[in-house]
């Protein structure tokens, strides 16, 4: 290997350690909060990547329809929590109307824009849309419930919503897999070294997502809140913040950022209607390095993998996948022995 391989296989890992970080930090933060350990977050990233290939050809993907069945399931549920604690016809009326309203807007959006064919940039927006209120949605129904819940029973909760979000997905999409248009075509190069359009994209929206991120979390209320929240969900509530409310934020973001990586990596591989595990549990190795509670950590966590990941791919392309969850061993042991801890504490 001389220094002109190293380069392209570091820029291709650092290229995908950022897509990871995007996942670690969407993992981390859904941990923080709710005590989650959200193993669905990669179906939201192929959802993302597939939703588009589908507005590509000009038909209504099945994650609008998707949208509007959780929508109306979490409606029938609030009509009848509100009806059995005797709320007023007026307010449970308008809080269906407002939890109904964004997915048929979405809904009427989705049927007249998908057959148009739209550019690009206006169908990835639509797909944002349509894939983005999915994640209160699911933490509405699967896990708002289950709030005080242990962390091993919520993990098994995950499990279940995983399997479901995936054979919807194989519904949806088919077995078939689809590969996205590129968002920029151009290429530079500096000697050996190439850089596409798309690699610069990846490296400038992952970086302003980190930093939109930064500053959420420092100068917004809500952001303030989702801190709060993480650090203490008992003060939290005490001083008026409804965890409920954070824990709906959070899935939110968490969909938000994976349908976004599905987006972003959508124009470099073929995505299938399972491949959001194995991106997702990459996220989740990057996680783990930040403990899952260290946000700068689980992003350099994401870096090393995509790094470890492309230099196992060229010594060992069979192997690959096993070097990067290997990883995961003595970072877990290393952990444990820095932070021990008995069985209640955990």
């Amino acid at each position: 290997m001389d220094f002109s391989i190293a380069s392209i296989l570091l820029l291709d890992g650092v290229t995908n350690g950022a897509i990871y970080a995007l996942l670690g930090l969407a993992i981390v933060l859904v941990f923080a909060v709710t005590r989650v350990i959200f193993i669905p977050q990669g179906e939201f990233v192929a959802y993302g990547a597939l939703t588009l290939a589908l507005l590509q050809m000009g038909k209504v993907p099945g994650t609008v329809w998707l949208l509007i069945v959780l929508a109306a399931v979490c409606a029938v549920i609030d009509v009848l929590s509100a009806r059995s604690r005797g709320a007023a016809p007026a307010a449970v009326m308008r809080a269906v109307l407002k939890l109904l309203l964004v997915p048929l807007v979405v809904l009427g959006l989705t049927l007249w824009a998908a057959p148009l064919k739209l550019p690009l940039l206006v169908q990835c927006l639509l797909t944002l849309a349509i894939v983005t209120p999915l994640g209160p949605l699911v933490y509405r129904l699967a896990y708002q419930k289950l709030a005080d819940a242990t962390v091993l029973v919520l993990l098994i909760v995950s499990v279940g919503v995983h399997f479901a979000l995936t054979g919807l997905g194989l519904v949806f999409f088919g077995a078939e897999g689809f590969r996205n248009p590129s968002f920029w075509n151009e290429r530079f190069s500096a000697g050996a070294l190439t850089l596409s359009g798309q690699t610069i994209i990846i490296f400038a929206v992952s970086a302003a997502l980190i930093l939109a991120l930064y500053l959420f979390f420092e100068r917004t209320l809500r952001g303030k809140a989702l801190r709060a929240t993480a650090v203490n969900r008992l003060g939290a509530r005490l001083m008026g913040i409804s965890t409920s409310q954070a824990g709906s934020l959070s899935f939110g973001l968490a969909a938000f950022i994976g349908a976004l990586s599905g987006l972003l990596i959508g124009p470099a591989t073929t995505m299938f209607y399972d491949s959001g595990f194995l991106v997702g549990l990459k996220g989740f190795v990057a996680a783990i390095f930040g403990g899952l509670a260290s946000y700068p950590a689980a992003a350099l966590g994401a870096l090393f993998v995509g790094v470890i990941e492309s230099f196992g791919s060229f010594w060992a392309s069979a192997f690959k996948e096993v070097i990067v969850f290997t990883i995961i061993i003595p970072v877990l042991l290393w952990r444990s022995f820095q932070n021990p801890h008995d069985d209640e504490e955990g």
